[in-house]
């Protein structure tokens, strides 16, 4: 596959090409915070999600550290326990958020058994919101109930616009109309998988659209989108490891929606995101 990129973009053109739109990389190699970031690196700790009034830099919990040598490339985040506290970074201009016509790209590597490394419930390695999973948010997630258990993306507007009478999501088929599942997907211990997201067109007339990608592969594309993802950047946010147990590295974005060839590439690189930076 990278032969055939090198047609379109040889050697480092294509580092180049993907590098000049990358927004945010956290290697978790040597620390917590962002190796690259445009807005805020540092990774920030708080009670919950819902009461972030006693926010503070940097990772304050017992359970989850850094490992070196263990990542997808050089050391990573290790999750011992159910995460229940809020772990996240800044979204102001990591995010290359945009209130019309928002594209964007998050890339990261997990490592897990789900059904044997998960507690009972939702989890969601990583969500993209300024208020709650369901409102203005990107995220996926591992489902709660079925073995093996669904990897799934969801991608929801604001809230009141595609659930106007706030019903619960096993009540509301326009919950499950959001959402992408790959009811087999590739996850063990001692192995590594790439995990992107791809989204083009939010905040348009037209709507966008988004896609989920497993090892370079794509596995489905959303439903046009068209409600608006309205976002207070103050508090945006990449939250990491909700309810996550197991290893979490290499969490990228870009500030536009990767191609498949690109998305290939991702999964490809020898070196992770760190060979596509000066």
């Amino acid at each position: 596959m990278l032969a055939c990129l090198a047609a379109v973009l040889p050697g480092q053109d294509l580092a180049n090409a993907l590098g000049k739109t990358l927004t945010f990389h956290a290697s978790f190699d040597k620390s917590t915070d962002a190796d690259f970031a445009l807005g805020d690196k540092r990774i920030f700790t708080a009670t919950s999600y819902r009461n972030r009034e006693d926010t503070a830099p940097g990772l304050n919990h017992p359970d989850v550290s850094l490992v070196a040598g263990q990542g997808r490339f050089g050391g990573a985040l290790q999750f011992r326990k159910q995460n229940l506290k809020a772990i996240f970074y800044q979204g102001d201009r990591n995010v290359a958020y945009g209130k019309q016509n928002w594209s964007g790209t998050v890339s990261f590597w997990l490592s897990l058994d789900p059904d044997q490394d998960l507690e009972p419930g939702f989890c969601d390695p990583i969500q993209v919101t300024a208020e709650a999973y369901n409102d203005a948010a990107l995220w996926v997630d591992f489902t709660r109930d079925e073995r093996p258990r669904h990897f799934r993306l969801g991608v929801f507007g604001d809230l009141k616009a595609w659930n106007p009478k706030n019903l619960p999501g096993d009540k509301n088929p326009d919950f499950n109309k959001r959402l992408i599942a790959v009811t087999k997907p590739p996850f063990g211990r001692g192995q590594w998988t790439h995990i992107v997201i791809t989204h083009a067109g939010l905040n348009t007339g037209a709507g966008g659209t988004a896609r989920l990608y497993l090892n370079g592969r794509l596995q489905g594309t959303s439903e046009i989108i068209k409600e608006p993802f309205t976002w207070d950047l103050a508090r945006a946010a990449l939250r990491v490891g909700v309810n996550y147990v197991g290893l979490f590295d290499e969490l990228a974005l870009f500030g536009r929606a990767l191609d498949e060839k690109e998305v290939e590439a991702l999964y490809q690189l020898k070196g992770g995101i760190a060979s596509l930076r000066p």
